[in-house]
């Protein structure tokens, strides 16, 4: 929906099964206008698209792209920005560390990221701007060359070249946005900003790289990292790198005593990655790839009293803290405040807590479109209390 300043607010679709785009359109007609009905009656409605490769490739036939484009008229809803992070399937299997794949060294990620470009370019309105958000590159692991770190930077920069060429000729403002996620190829806001600097040190002097690439800034994610969001986006500003979209997202964080452990335990599941960061009483870092193995190591949970873990798993924005886990909103709210400061610092809002199919059961309260109708509530609130909320 339109905010003030220009602004505009979704909750991303990934949230729903929908791996070719039958069923992804079939999600939008049922669960997404639902919450629609309940949260922006009769006003223009923002839909963050989340398409799948299999999904954009038939999309992208013009009689069913023409479809989708008179429903979305028939609607009122528009589409300002689209989730290309994973590639395939997502939910209801295995997904860990293969969200990650094709990565950027692979010709296929670049393919599909100007595919989606390509139709976002076709569905977005005129003066509004539309962005696509991608990984971080690969996943740490993965990367064990400085060819495969060059070739990333190759195609990212490839891709930078075809938006800046599909936004001139269409006359849309079109961006990419880099996601920072613990352990990706670059996961701090500091790496990230490495990671812009190769770039331009590549490209002097070349402005569509200003314009057309920057952060998917995740506030789950820095959170986990243990930034601080006023820091972090002080640290992107300064420089001069474009926060293409904020992703409005909580994390868990627990100190790990015998009984919080036992209840993290029922937050690991086994399709998505819940990587760990602990912070321990002394000021270390302890890393860990997935939740399983940080309850299994007998470092991680020494001085338990003292010690802090912050789990990569996206929690409702209005979970309360319990009495034994904690959210991390107060990165949510620190970054809404530094919109309200800056509005111009980012256009584009979208709330993404993917994990409704794996939540733990006590989490669950309705059916999904409950979930998100009270992730809109909770966000709606907190955009008016700092004067962000279009009347």
């Amino acid at each position: 929906m339109k905010l003030n300043h220009g602004l505009h607010l979704a909750y991303c679709t990934n949230i729903h099964r929908g791996e070719d785009w039958a069923e992804t359109f079939a999600a939008l007609q049922t669960r997404t206008l639902a919450v629609r009905g309940r949260v922006a009656r009769g006003v223009p409605y923002a839909i963050g698209l989340r398409l799948s490769r299999q999904a954009a490739v038939e999309l992208r036939d013009p009689a069913t792209l023409g479809e989708f484009r008179r429903w979305l008229d028939r609607h009122d809803c528009y589409v300002f920005t689209i989730n290309g992070f994973p590639f395939g399937r997502f939910h209801g299997g295995r997904v860990k560390e293969q969200v990650y794949r094709p990565d950027w060294t692979s010709p296929e990620r670049l393919e599909y990221t100007n595919l989606l470009f390509d139709l976002l370019a076709e569905i977005v309105p005129a003066g509004v701007a539309g962005s696509v958000s991608t990984l971080p590159g690969s996943f740490k692991e993965f990367i064990t060359a400085p060819e495969q770190e060059r070739e990333i930077r190759r195609q990212v920069w490839a891709c930078a070249e075809h938006v800046a060429r599909l936004s001139e000729r269409t006359g849309r403002d079109l961006h990419l946005g880099l996601e920072p996620e613990p352990l990706g190829y670059f996961e701090t806001s500091a790496e990230t900003i490495r990671f812009f600097e190769q770039l331009r040190g590549e490209h002097p002097g070349d402005a569509r790289l200003d314009r057309h690439l920057g952060v998917n800034y995740d506030t789950c994610h820095l959170a986990v990292e243990y930034e601080e969001p006023a820091a972090a986006l002080g640290a992107f500003r300064a420089h001069g790198i474009k926060i293409s979209k904020i992703h409005l997202s909580s994390a868990l964080k627990a100190r790990p005593s015998v009984a919080a452990r036992a209840r993290l335990a029922g937050f690991a599941d086994d399709i998505y990655l819940h990587q760990v960061i602990v912070r321990t009483a002394t000021g270390g870092r302890l890393v860990y790839r997935d939740l399983a193995p940080a309850l299994a190591d007998p470092a991680a949970v020494a001085d338990a009293e003292n010690a802090e873990w912050r789990v990569h798993f996206h929690i409702p924005l209005h979970s309360p803290d319990t009495d034994w886990y904690r959210t991390t909103a107060d990165h949510v709210l620190g970054t809404l405040d530094a919109l309200r400061a800056d509005p111009a610092l980012c256009a584009h809002l979208e709330m993404e807590t993917y994990t409704w199919e794996v939540m733990p059961p006590e989490m669950k309260k309705g059916d999904v479109v409950d979930q998100l109708t009270a992730e809109y509530d909770w966000t709606l609130a907190e955009l008016k209390t700092r004067g962000l909320l279009g009347a």
